[in-house]
């Protein structure tokens, strides 16, 4: 038995750091670049098994380079990868400015990350997807889950239309602002069967919409570096700790602070912070 089961993409990150970004047709000097082991869904799992939590993953690498490097990813953060394929497909790869402000700027390529199936996740607490390997394979992956009584949590990016039938299996939904308005709404989501849209505004905080009403939870303030990776960040530590039985509030406390550390660290993977160092600096804010 699992504490969260991540359904989703893994990736490459090619990451150049420029002074701004480029607007279109524009090009721009590069100071640095870097790759980097990403994609939303790893980045999630890493924050869920740094956060405590056991972690499984479904999805699919490449028979490349960049697939056994990734896989060793998993390994070595203690997630099961008895769920991930190697494809034939190329892995997948994303191309990411980074402006000195620590905004950032993303292309997608899928590659093995469209090939991932439909398949039942094993015995799990939480069960997390996003929006980067089909949308059937996490149809089917979340009605399994309910079938098996496990909390469903979907981040919804990167933000496309979805099926009701998707968004009437979700218990929980982890939307950025932007995202949420595409996707029609709070109150559209909530009619279809969410218990909980929690709509995250960057350094403002993030919200909790209920039946009970809105509930705000306050940034941790940091001076980021790169913003990659901070709502997977979010997505991954909150499914950690309602695993571990938190209310959603006190899971949404852990996560704000979790994602703020990520955005002081360069990369995805790399920027995902460890339990101790959330902890610790949880207690120093509220000191």
């Amino acid at each position: 038995m699992f504490d969260v089961c991540v359904v989703g993409s893994a990736n490459l990150d090619l990451v150049a750091t420029v002074e701004r970004l480029p607007a279109p047709g524009e090009t721009v000097p590069g100071s640095s670049y870097a790759e980097y082991p990403g994609g939303k869904g790893l980045n999630q799992a890493v924050a869920c098994a740094r956060a405590g939590a056991s972690t499984a993953f479904v999805g699919a690498v490449g028979s490349d380079g960049a697939g056994a490097a990734l896989l060793d990813v998993m390994r070595d953060d203690g997630i099961d990868i008895s769920g991930v394929v190697v494809a034939s497909a190329p892995s997948g790869r994303a191309l990411i400015f980074v402006s000195a402000e620590g905004e950032n700027s993303i292309v997608v390529v899928a590659g093995a990350n469209d090939t991932v199936a439909p398949a039942t996740p094993p015995p799990t607490t939480v069960v997390l997807a996003q929006l980067e390997v089909p949308v059937a394979t996490i149809e089917h992956a979340f009605r399994a889950a309910k079938a098996a009584g496990a909390t469903t949590v979907l981040n919804p990016a990167p933000v496309k239309p979805l099926p009701d039938s998707l968004l009437a299996l979700c218990d929980v939904l982890t939307p950025n602002e932007h995202e949420v308005e595409l996707l029609g709404g709070v109150d559209r989501l909530r009619s279809l069967g969410a218990a909980a849209v929690i709509v995250t505004r960057g350094s403002e905080g993030a919200d909790l919409h209920t039946s009970s009403g809105v509930e705000h939870i306050a940034a941790h303030r940091v001076v980021a570096v790169d913003t990659t990776g901070a709502g997977d960040c979010f997505s991954g530590s909150l499914c950690a700790r309602l695993a571990a039985g938190d209310a959603l509030l006190d899971a949404m406390r852990y996560a704000s602070v979790a994602a703020a550390l990520s955005t002081t660290v360069a990369g995805a993977v790399p920027s995902m912070p460890r339990r101790a160092d959330v902890l610790s600096a949880a207690s120093l804010s509220e000191g």
